[in-house]
């Protein structure tokens, strides 16, 4: 009997979430094409400009059965993406999973990564954003890389 209680308190005591439009997810996403678009079109300062002061990037990475964490200032991404004589980063996102509460949201989707027209790694991006006076802005991104296993459209089969 506590245990139903427990559970029926939980529902009662849980908010509801609340409906998000389609013009409201399109807002949310407005950043992350413009990040995929400046990557693909090596403009260091199209992809600047996606993240919030202080930002940070996390790749979460295994080799050899060791897991690591990379952290990178949006600077230094940036910078990264228009060297050259490196081919183009060509980020594909599938199923992006948008949820947004006031001026917070977050970002879960799929992805391919190709260095020019060559299949690199799939992964997850998981966004963090804020809607600040100028806009959503990134002010988190961690990404999972993976090699192998992957069911992703542009992975090798």
């Amino acid at each position: 009997m506590i245990n139903r209680c427990a559970g029926l308190a939980l529902v009662l005591l849980t908010p509801p979430l609340v409906a998000q439009t389609p013009a409201e997810r399109e807002e949310v996403m407005k950043p992350i094409v413009q990040l995929f678009d400046g990557m693909r079109k090596r403009d260091s300062v199209m992809v600047l400009a996606v993240f919030a002061p202080e930002a940070r990037l996390a790749a979460t990475m295994e080799r050899d059965g060791a897991v690591s964490i990379r952290y990178l200032k949006p600077e230094d991404f940036a910078r990264a993406v228009g060297r050259e004589p490196t081919p183009p980063w060509d980020e594909r996102i599938y199923d992006p999973e948008v949820r947004i509460d006031g001026r917070l949201a977050t970002v879960w989707v799929k992805y391919d990564f190709l260095a020019g027209d060559k299949w690199s790694h799939c992964g997850i991006d998981a966004f963090q954003l804020a809607r600040l006076s100028d806009g959503w802005k990134i002010t988190q991104l961690a990404d999972t890389r993976q090699t192998t296993g992957c069911k992703t459209p542009a992975a090798p089969k």
